[in-house]
């Protein structure tokens, strides 16, 4: 494991940040352990450390504003979808950047994995830029109590007996190939499926997709 004063620095300049932004909804001490807690879980299982405490920043914070959606803290929450998949490295990803995307910031999307992988799927990514969809600063990550108890919506892509359960959360699930280990050619209709069904869910959600000549299967410029 990675020793944590290699980063200390950074960490305690990220926990400055975390603290400005939760001021009003958290004590110093949660904020604290939310934020080393991410950073633990990265760095166990971490083969490049550079970026660490960048990750646990980016986690923390959103574990914060889950926590802070379950404890009723936020006046008027936006719709949260979570979509899980085994690896959060291919499936789940592509359907976080299409759902922030579409959306617009009127809801909003999160991913994770029951075994987060170490880095997203090239192919993924790389599918992913053709329609104009950049997820390449995404990153593998677990799923959390407080993430799954703030979710609306749990849309399950493979995670299989490990999916979480959690009673009064709507369930999806989608039977979606995984593109693990596949040529760009074979992640495309994957691509193309999970666009259709994310176009859809937000129309379920009420937020259709503004432009309807912009399908989620054409390249777009951004």
């Amino acid at each position: 494991m990675v020793e944590i004063a290699e980063h200390q620095d950074a960490l305690d300049r990220a926990e400055g940040r975390l603290r400005d932004e939760f001021a009003t909804m958290f004590e110093p001490e949660t904020i604290h352990r939310f934020l080393h807690s991410s950073y633990d879980d990265f760095a166990a299982r971490a083969t490049v450390t550079l970026y660490l405490p960048l990750l646990a920043e980016r986690f923390g914070r959103q574990r914060l504003q889950a926590l802070a959606k379950v404890e009723g803290k936020v006046a008027k929450p936006r719709p949260i979808v979570l979509f899980l998949c085994t690896h959060n490295a291919g499936r789940s990803q592509m359907a976080l950047g299409y759902f922030e995307d579409l959306a617009l910031s009127r809801a909003v999307a999160w991913s994770g994995g029951s075994v987060p992988g170490e880095q997203l799927n090239p192919a993924a990514v790389a599918a992913m830029a053709e329609v104009g969809v950049d997820i390449s600063r995404e990153y593998p990550k677990p799923w959390t109590d407080e993430i799954i108890r703030a979710a609306d919506v749990i849309v399950t892509m493979g995670c299989g007996d490990t999916c979480p359960l959690v009673p009064g959360v709507r369930y999806v699930e989608w039977i979606i190939d995984d593109p693990a280990g596949l040529e760009l050619d074979l992640v495309r209709p994957i691509r193309d499926d999970i666009g259709r069904r994310v176009t859809d869910l937000l129309t379920e959600l009420g937020i259709p997709v503004s432009d309807p000549a912009d399908t989620p299967s054409s390249p777009r410029t951004r």
